[in-house]
C-alpha cells in the first residue's frame, strides 16, 4: 500500500529516544509522507528541523484552541515567518475544543479567526481541531466562505455527524479520519465515511494519539496509519490498496504537493 499520514506529532517528546526508528518503520510500512503539526507556542519546537532533514516529511504550524490565550502580536509574525519556509504544507491546527475549554471560548473564536485569515492571506490550507463546537465552527466558517476569504480546511480527526459533515463538504472541506475510525462504538465515523464523496477523504495518525485498533493502548506512530486506511477501505467496500491511493493523491492535492511518482 501506498500511504500518506497526513496528521502526526513526530516533533512530540515521546519520540525523542527512537525517532529514527519510527521513521524507519514509516518507510517499511509504505508510509510514502507524512505532515507534521507543529506548536506555534512553542518557539523550540523541531517540526521544520525535522521535515528540511527527513525526505517525505511536510511541516504544518498553528495555535491550537488549547492555547489560544497566548496569542499576540509577536506570536503571530513568528508563526507567519514560518509559514513562508519551504518546508511549510499547511497552518495548524486551529480550531475550536469546548470539551475541555482551556482557554474562554470566545477567545477560541477570535484566535481561530485570526489564523483563518492568515491562511487566506497566505494562500495556505487550514488543518481544522474542532471539538464539541461544531455550531460555532460552522458559523464562523460559514462566514468566511460568503464572504470569499475561507481557505481551503481540513478536519483533521474528524468526530462529527454526517449532517455537519454535510455542511463541510459543502464549503469545499476535506475530511480526515484517525485511528478513531475503526474503534467499536464508532457508528457516526462510519457513517460519514461510506457517505462522503471519495475525492475529499484523507487518513491521519495523530500520533502519538489515537492508536487503532488492534494497537490501542500503545503510543501511535505513522506505520499504523494503515489500519485506518484498510477499515476505510471496508467501510466503503473497496480494494485497500485503491482506497489508500486515493487518499494518497487527496493529500498531495490539499497540501499542493507536487506529485513525483
Amino acid at each position: 500500500m501506498r500511504l500518506f499520514d497526513t496528521h502526526c506529532h513526530l516533533n512530540d517528546g515521546r519520540f525523542a529516544e527512537d525517532r529514527e526508528a519510527v521513521l524507519s518503520r514509516m518507510e517499511e510500512a509504505g508510509v510514502e509522507l507524512a505532515v507534521v503539526v507543529g506548536d506555534a507556542s512553542n518557539e523550540e519546537d523541531p517540526v521544520f528541523e525535522l521535515a528540511r532533514t527527513n525526505g517525505g516529511l511536510y511541516a504544518a504550524s498553528g495555535l491550537h484552541p488549547h492555547d489560544a490565550d497566548k496569542w499576540s502580536e509577536e506570536l503571530a509574525r513568528r508563526l507567519e515567518a514560518d509559514l513562508v519556509r519551504e518546508q511549510a504544507v499547511a497552518l495548524g491546527e486551529i480550531g475550536l475544543d469546548y470539551h475541555y475549554d482551556f482557554s474562554p471560548r470566545e477567545t477560541q473564536k477570535a484566535v481561530f479567526d485570526m489564523q483563518l485569515e492568515m491562511a487566506y492571506r497566505l494562500s495556505l490550507p487550514a488543518i481544522l481541531h474542532i471539538r464539541e463546537a461544531h455550531g460555532d465552527a460552522t458559523e464562523i466558517l460559514g462566514a468566511r466562505a460568503r464572504s470569499g476569504r475561507l481557505p481551503c480546511c481540513v478536519m483533521h480527526c474528524y468526530s462529527g455527524s454526517w449532517e455537519s459533515a454535510k455542511g463541510y463538504l459543502d464549503m469545499g472541506m476535506y475530511i480526515s479520519f484517525s485511528g478513531s475510525l475503526t474503534f467499536k462504538n464508532a457508528p457516526r465515523l462510519t457513517e460519514v465515511c461510506r457517505n462522503m464523496p471519495l475525492d475529499r477523504l484523507l487518513v491521519e495518525t495523530d500520533c502519538p494519539y489515537m492508536a487503532p485498533v488492534p494497537l490501542r493502548g500503545r503510543r501511535n506512530e505513522p506505520a499504523y496509519v494503515e489500519h485506518t486506511a484498510r477499515k476505510a477501505a471496508q467501510i466503503r467496500e473497496m480494494d485497500p490498496e485503491e482506497l489508500a491511493l486515493a487518499a494518497l493523491e487527496n493529500g498531495l492535492r490539499f497540501f499542493r504537493i507536487p506529485n513525483n511518482s
